[in-house]
């Protein structure tokens, strides 16, 4: 026994003597620590990544000497020999003067470098995110190529690429952490309200094509990657401060803060854990666009008696003056001879201004900790645990404006990851707060004073009055509105502050306007690469599945009797194998998905990567995919009512569950003549969907009709019945090029791309009499003139007469859209540590709108987009610099909100920055929008202005 314990204790003792230990530290050409370096023993699986500080322990069994191979993203390869046991080594990385050997993982779900990704891909690290001259990370993204940026408000701005951008922007994915970051309940991204700080921010990787193949149904125009830091690699206390103003000339200047701070610490090689915390407060953008909004651009102005002003809310309340006045006179309020005193077309409410119904006050928190396990004691296996909140307020700009009110929004996950697998599961909770629908609020507080009926009787026996006086009808009319609108509540009195009060916490729309959200998502992940057990290629596999849990308790969808359950899941896998002594690289990837209303899809891609050059360093790229997008839970099971419209989804169990009572009035003949159900009626999805006419052709039938009396059968010929199908998933055929290379040290990136989209998912506008039956057909001889007996003529009373109804269905046009574009990107390092950069991007976008006039695309994005920039992180000692410009055409914008222009627009931001090596921190000071006009990016939404900070960051 004896003998066995000494051979055993010589055995250990030789595999002891046999390790090498090596420390050392990683540092800049400026003696500044460098984290998360890569340090690997060529020839031996020993490999670590340096601290915080730089510093770095690892041993290896090889016998010496052998060579440590040292690499960071953003700095020069390079190779160091150890010769002797315990050897303490000093590395000094110089600056790359090229990223094309930085290293994605978005483009393949697999480490590959720039050079060769298959797909364009944009990228943001740690280096370009210090020198970003946007006040936060997330707005410096708008200077990558293709990025196009929508800001609905300071705290809540949408990124896009490729087209068809919107605020609420289905078609584009956001990934933090491997988590998606939508809403439950609105199906889009809100930013970074619930994303990451500037300090906890690794990279980012922006892919601005079609991805279904690999991410599923919403990476159908783009898909982003936000990675934040592992507390095993960065470790300690790193905060910032941040103070400046925000000017603009409705809102004045006015303050604005940001702090953050982050703590991470690994209490050994199996357990880490990390916390972060930051909070934003600003004054928003005032919206103060008083156009008319369904009269874009002709100069219609609050003098106007039907007015509906962009940013102003309760005069959608609106009605046929002569109409109240037939009403006033059948019920003995006013002689009939004096209803021909009122003039035939609609009268408005006086609404409130934007304005006075906010705080318009932006603020944004997020607090996010993790909890990190290595039960091997290096990256082989690690177990994740995951907590993200955010509260905020801001506004969303959907069909209406509404104001996020202490929003509320988590996340939870837990994670498995090694080598080549991961597997995650995830859950997305949201609470709407007191958040409220502004064109509601309007509304409501002016019939908290008086309701609409007794408001337009007056006005209406007013306007006879002055008549009769001798008074002209513009003098008429504003006599009547003042008569009408003697005693409102005017903003800053107590009753309108009272009023105010009571409808933002009502949830009842005929009552208030408040917004209820508990909705939620489960979501589960998983993949597997089987690289190191198949040599013949890189294998990998991977599914998802999610379900959704809709819970507005009735007030944005059908879901008054319960919460609704939708579940979809996908499968993919995928081949990337290289040939010609690794030129030429292909990958093939195969998705599979199913929604639960929906058949199945499929999401090949094929894409293609020739490496020439002696160097390797001409790629080229070519690329094919089908992708999809399934229908969003908006799209199939909203019921909301936004006052001029009901949003009806088309989910068949979805159409009945949407009802609603609508008065039947201004009838002449009697209603009961027409009409035989009473004084209102009941109505559907089912109306909306199939008994309907589209609103383009009912707009011409009013303005036929007014230009016309009499001519009804002439009128009649221009309606069109509506016929659209229920929506189903939409597909895209995109094709990409691409070439990326250095020459002559100018980095260079080229890439065009043309899709064609099948089902393409957008709205339709139509009108749905409350009687009658919608017909292209009548007979005239039948029934008059009481048409009791004819369904398809009562339509033209109800129209007639304003007894109808407006919906916004959600489905596919059977046309074909198009859209190219290709983009160029320069970049090159000169005199020095100079570092210029250029960018363009052409989009363009096809689709024959007179073969479906009804239907609205909403391409909303420049044909031209021209970015640049200018820095120097060296520009002498300590300092840096960094100065941006981007320029876009004037495009034509729409919505459900409102359609009109976006003027072109030249953005100039700059920061300098000091940095205080002893401290380890750095100053920056910062401007944006610098001696340029004011711009919107939104129509609707607020111009922006100057942005003006300091900030002072510190990094241990």
């Amino acid at each position: 026994m004896r003998n066995y314990l000494l051979v055993l204790s010589l055995f250990f003792c030789g595999i002891s003597f046999a390790q090498n230990t090596i420390t050392g530290s990683v540092t800049e050409t400026n003696n500044q620590p460098i984290p998360g370096v890569n340090i690997k023993v060529v020839g031996d699986k020993a490999g670590t990544v340096s601290d915080a500080d730089g510093k770095f322990t690892l041993t290896s069994s090889l016998k010496l000497p052998f060579t440590l191979e040292i690499t960071s993203l953003g700095h020069q390869t390079k190779k160091v020999t150890i010769t002797s046991n315990n050897q303490n080594v000093t590395i000094k990385l110089a600056d790359s003067e090229t990223t094309l050997d930085e290293v994605v993982v978005a483009a393949s779900r697999t480490p590959e470098r720039v050079l060769e990704s298959p797909i364009t891909i944009e990228r943001m690290g740690i280096k370009e995110i210090k020198k970003t001259a946007s006040p936060t990370f997330y707005e410096g993204l708008e200077n990558l190529k293709e990025v196009q940026m929508n800001t609905s408000s300071l705290t809540f701005k949408s990124i896009n690429t490729r087209g068809f951008a919107t605020v609420a922007n289905t078609r584009f994915m956001q990934l933090v952490d491997g988590m998606d970051n939508s809403s439950p309940l609105l199906n889009f991204v809100l930013g970074n309200m619930i994303g990451i700080s500037d300090i906890d921010v690794q990279n980012v990787e922006l892919l601005p094509g079609a991805s279904s193949a690999l991410y599923g149904a919403n990476a159908f125009n783009g898909i982003m990657f936000m990675n934040s830091k592992s507390p095993f690699t960065y470790q300690g206390i790193s905060t910032y401060l941040k103070y400046g103003a925000t000017s603009q000339k409705a809102a004045g200047t006015n303050d604005y803060h940001d702090f953050g701070i982050r703590m991470a610490h690994a209490f050994n090689k199996y357990f880490a854990a990390k916390v972060n915390m930051t909070f934003m407060k600003g004054t928003d953008w005032f919206a103060v666009n008083y156009d008319d909004k369904n009269r874009q651009g002709q100069g219609i102005t609050r003098s106007d008696v039907n007015y509906d002003g962009m940013n102003v809310y309760g005069d959608e309340a609106s009605t046929n003056i002569k109409a109240v006045g037939q009403s006033l006179a059948d019920l003995g309020l006013i002689p009939g001879s004096a209803v021909n005193l009122l003039p035939n077309y609609n009268v408005s409410r006086t609404g409130y201004n934007e304005v006075d119904l906010t705080d318009n006050k932006a603020a944004n928190t997020k607090i996010d900790f993790s909890f990190h396990l290595r039960p091997l004691g290096d990256e082989r296996l690690e177990v994740i645990w995951q907590s993200k909140f955010g509260f905020g307020n801001a506004v969303y700009q959907g069909a209406n404006r509404y104001y996020l009110n202490n929003f509320y929004m988590s996340q939870h996950k837990v994670e498995v990851k090694g080598k080549n697998f991961f597997v995650r599961g995830y859950t997305t909770t949201e609470d709407g707060g007191k958040s409220y629908d502004m064109l509601f609020t309007g509304l409501n507080i002016n019939r908290k004073w008086k309701d609409d009926k007794t408001w337009f009787g007056q006005y209406a026996g007013a306007f006879v009055q002055a008549t009769l006086a001798g008074q002209t009808p513009e003098n008429a009319h504003i006599i009547s509105r003042g008569v009408a609108d003697t005693g409102r509540f005017m903003p800053g009195t107590p009753e309108f502050q009272n009023a105010f009060n009571q409808v933002i916490n009502d949830p009842d729309v005929l009552t208030g306007s408040k917004l209820v959200d508990n909705s939620r998502i489960y979501h589960s992940d998983a993949n597997y690469n089987f690289k190191d057990l198949i040599k013949f290629g890189e294998i990998q596999v991977g599914g998802s599945y999610r379900q959704y849990q809709l819970n507005s308790h009735g007030r944005i969808y059908t879901d008054a009797n319960g919460p609704i359950y939708y579940n979809e899941y996908g499968v993919y896998a995928q081949l990337q194998k290289k040939f010609l002594e690794d030129r030429f690289k292909f990958t093939g990837s195969l998705r599979y998905d199913k929604s639960k209303n929906f058949d199945g899809s499929y999401s090949p891609r094929v894409s293609l990567v020739y490496s020439a050059g002696e160097r390797k360093q001409h790629n080229f790229r070519a690329s094919y995919q089908t992708g999809f997008r399934n229908p969003s839970t908006q799209d199939q099971y909203i019921g909301f009512n936004v006052g001029n419209a009901v949003l009806v989804g088309s989910a068949p169990d979805n159409l009945l569950r949407y009802s609603e009572s609508r008065p039947v009035a201004n009838g002449s003949p009697a209603i009961g003549q027409v009409y035989a159900g009473g004084s209102s009626v009941v109505m559907t999805g089912e109306n909306a969907y199939l008994n309907s006419y589209t609103k383009s052709s009912v707009d011409a039938f009013a303005a036929f009709a007014a230009a016309n009396p009499g001519n009804t059968p002439g009128a009649a010929a221009l309606l069109k019945k509506t016929n659209v199908n229920f929506v189903k998933p939409e597909e895209v055929q995109a094709i990409e090029l691409g070439y990326r290379s250095q020459y002559k040290e100018v980095n260079i990136d080229v890439n065009g791309y043309y899709n064609t989209y099948n089902n393409f998912i957008g709205n339709l506008t139509v009108v749905a009499p409350l009687y009658g039956t919608a017909s292209e057909t009548f007979d005239f001889a039948q029934g008059a003139p009481t048409y009791v007996t004819n369904p398809a003529v009562q339509t033209l009373h109800a129209l007639g007469n304003g007894n109808y109804r407006a919906y916004q269905l959600y489905t596919n046009t059977a046309l074909k859209i198009q859209s190219l574009g290709f983009g160029i990107g320069l970049s090159k390092r000169m005199f020095g540590y100079y570092d210029f950069g250029m960018n363009y991007n052409y989009s363009q976008f096809d689709f024959d709108q007179a073969k479906d006039p009804g239907f609205e695309a909403g391409f909303n994005t420049p044909k031209h987009r021209v970015k640049a920039s200018i820095g120097n992180e060296k520009l002498f000692e300590n300092f840096g610099f960094n100065a941006s410009i981007r320029w876009n055409s004037e495009y034509l914008w729409e919505s459900t909100f409102a359609d009109g222009m976006i003027e072109s627009a030249t953005v100039v931001d700059a920061q300098i920055n000091y940095g205080l090596p002893k401290l380890k921190s750095l100053l920056k000071l910062g401007a944006t929008n610098i001696g340029s006009k004011e711009y919107t990016q939104v129509l609707g939404a607020g111009a922006i202005g100057q942005q003006y900070f300091i900030s002072w960051t510190i990094n241990p």
